[in-house]
């Protein structure tokens, strides 16, 4: 067993990394206890479902750190999660402005600026686009179409890993892993663009809601559970981090990834409580707020 072949200062490293977990699950479930009670019914699910994203992988770093077979599942898991979340912070910020209509009315004579990251910040020769009915449901579809994609393609994944024909680590051109890995990574572009493109028209009008905090949090989530997983398992795959028996260095790289997950979204758990937990003053009605942050209007 796993617990049989560790070292004393292993095994404490095992129950601090699971407190860890536990911890985060119960502060988990007392903040979602108070946005239950204290959040409009509107805006209830979509912040949960934004709260849960740190203790969800968390908790699957932790199944995958005892059950090492178990690593394919639990980060497919967190995966489809975090997609969902994804398109679940756009909403929130649609949500955050009154909803679509008052969202439309507040800038409608604004402009979406699309060169932003991570598809486009170099592409400035690209024209801003009205914000219309129409261009917000093609943002909600690019994070929408990744909640849809990523469950379809971790089932393909999973089918063709029961027959043998799906390697996580082999990258090869002539395997499918490498094929999926990079639609995925596509899709997964498009939808961070679209929540971008959403963020940088409405950090100022929702600045007294400490959107730019959330949004940072989302951010390292992003970052941690997608770039440094993926640097780290290169690294094993590559023979940077070495063996150590019995681990091989996938199995090691990837215990490495599921114990720093694992304290990482610890810490985001515990700061996303202060962050979402603060009471917020509605915005005023579009008419009272200005439309740009450079407009000046006299008050009579």
């Amino acid at each position: 067993s796993l617990s049989a072949g560790l070292d004393l200062p292993g095994r404490f490293l095992f129950a601090t990394l699971t407190l860890m977990t536990l911890i985060a699950i119960l502060v988990f479930i007392e903040e979602a206890v108070y946005i239950y009670r204290k959040i409009p019914s509107s805006k209830r699910s979509i912040i949960i479902w934004i709260n849960a994203a740190a203790p969800v992988i968390s908790t699957t770093s932790c199944i995958g750190m005892w059950v090492p077979r178990s690593t394919m599942f639990t980060d497919f898991t967190a995966g489809i999660f975090f997609a969902i979340v994804i398109h679940k912070f756009l909403m929130m910020m649609i949500k955050e402005c009154g909803g679509q209509k008052v969202l439309l009315r507040r800038f409608e004579n604004g402009h979406f600026t699309i060169t932003t990251g991570p598809c486009c910040c170099c592409c400035l020769c690209l024209p801003h686009v009205p914000i219309t009915r129409q261009t917000l449901f093609w943002l909600k579809l690019g994070t929408f179409q990744f909640a849809v994609f990523r469950p379809v393609l971790t089932f393909l994944s999973i089918v063709l890993w029961t027959n043998g024909n799906y390697v996580l680590y082999n990258l090869s051109p002539k395997g499918p892993a490498l094929w999926i890995s990079c639609f995925i990574g596509a899709l997964t572009l498009f939808a961070l663009w679209a929540v971008g493109i959403m963020f940088r028209k409405v950090r100022i009008l929702l600045k007294c809601k400490n959107i730019i905090p959330k949004f940072a949090l989302y951010q390292f989530i992003v970052i941690l559970n997608h770039l440094q997983t993926t640097i780290i398992n290169i690294f094993a795959t590559q023979k940077i981090i070495p063996c150590a028996p019995p681990l091989s260095s996938t199995a090691r790289g990837s215990y490495i990834a599921q114990q720093l997950l694992i304290m990482e979204m610890f810490l985001i758990t515990v700061i996303s409580r202060v962050v979402y937990r603060r009471k917020y003053h509605d915005l005023e009605p579009p008419e009272c707020v200005a439309e740009e942050p450079g407009d000046k209007k006299q008050t009579p």
